[in-house]
């Protein structure tokens, strides 16, 4: 599809169904059938602002958000854990991978949900919220760890908790006296910044040192409104830095990457990582070999500082953690070497 979308003002609200994609001019109705059988697996949501972004269905913005029948097709090297998050879960809600920091996961709900992401079997609106005894559970296990240093606070996306919620977590890990840092991973300033109130910005105050991390692909993802959100974080002290991941259609230029860190350093973000694709089911369409990648960031020295200068990084599947792909660690076998030294062979990089 390549036509301008002009949804009526009766489509300016959360996107659901296959129905209200059709009804935005987003797809075509003869794609009603086919959609419906994505929906059965994988979730979709596309908020306001997010919609407000879309030119075309087949823009860097529109292929993100937009389910196509292509999810369904599944290739070998496709998995559903693609890295490992699952066998390293000691308790619900907690992701233990790394000696000094763990993932604490207290939502599987996102503001929109990615048609990439490497969770997409596990988020969407049924996801939920960890109850009262299971938080609780994940703090606990957290208070028993005293080497946990950072706990990482992602799902889902953290942001889409009420304040008091969020509030609640962030004044209990602050008053483990072992947790230095605390880091939220969201993608809700550009997908919904509408949702950082006031109320939100008053909860992250902690004298912990407090980082968020925020997931943006393309620099059109930083409208006026996500700007000022951003803006506001900075000010109210958040330090900020950039995950992007290389996708084909979207960021798969040497000019689109430099547009992109760009625009995160505008905003006094720090591009802090840019992934590798995982190879989630049904995400082939976006798949960027790594040698690609490789040739793309280099064509950017000199062109861009090097505030602007993420590491490029392959979370190896299986659980094994992520690696810099660069030369010392990537060879002309493509066999990737893991934090432990052991090496691996990747079929799709």
């Amino acid at each position: 599809m390549s036509h301008p979308v002009n949804p009526p003002s009766s489509a300016r609200r959360l996107l659901r169904t296959p129905e209200d994609l059709i009804a935005a001019g987003l797809v075509p109705p003869e794609q009603r059938e086919a959609l419906a059988a994505v929906a059965q697996d994988y979730a979709t949501a596309i908020p306001p602002a997010f919609l407000d972004l879309i030119e075309q269905p087949d823009d860097p913005i529109g292929i993100q958000v937009i389910p196509s029948s292509e999810e369904l097709l599944v290739t070998p090297e496709e998995r559903s854990d693609p890295i490992g998050d699952d066998a390293l879960s000691p308790v619900p809600g907690i992701v233990h991978r790394y000696a000094d920091r763990a993932l604490l996961k207290p939502l599987l709900v996102c503001p929109l949900y990615c048609r990439f992401c490497f969770r997409r079997e596990h988020v969407g609106p049924d996801g939920g919220v960890l109850d009262d005894a299971a938080l609780e559970g994940a703090l606990d296990w957290l208070r028993a760890h005293p080497a946990i240093r950072e706990v990482i606070l992602t799902g889902g996306d953290p942001l889409m908790l009420s304040p008091r919620r969020l509030g609640q977590i962030i004044a209990a890990l602050s008053a483990m006296p072992h947790v230095t840092t605390i880091r939220l991973h969201t993608r809700v300033p550009v997908a919904a910044p509408e949702r950082v109130t006031d109320a939100l910005l008053d909860v992250l105050e902690t004298d912990k040192a407090l980082w968020m991390a925020v997931h943006i692909n393309h620099a059109r993802e930083m409208s006026e409104a996500a700007r000022a959100c951003l803006k506001r974080l900075v000010r109210r002290g958040v330090p900020l830095l950039g995950q992007s991941v290389l996708l084909r259609g979207v960021n798969d230029s040497e000019q689109a990457l430099e547009n992109l860190f760009r625009s995160m350093v505008e905003v006094r973000m720090r591009p802090y990582y840019l992934h590798q694709l995982d190879p989630a089911p049904g995400t082939a369409r976006f798949h960027v070999p790594v040698e690609e990648g490789q040739r793309l960031l280099a064509g950017l020295r000199g062109r861009v500082t090097g505030l602007a200068w993420p590491t490029y990084v392959l979370d190896i599947p299986g659980g094994y953690g992520k690696v810099p792909l660069g030369p010392d660690y990537v060879d002309g076998a493509l066999q990737v070497r893991d934090p432990e030294g052991r090496l691996h062979h990747l079929q799709r990089l």
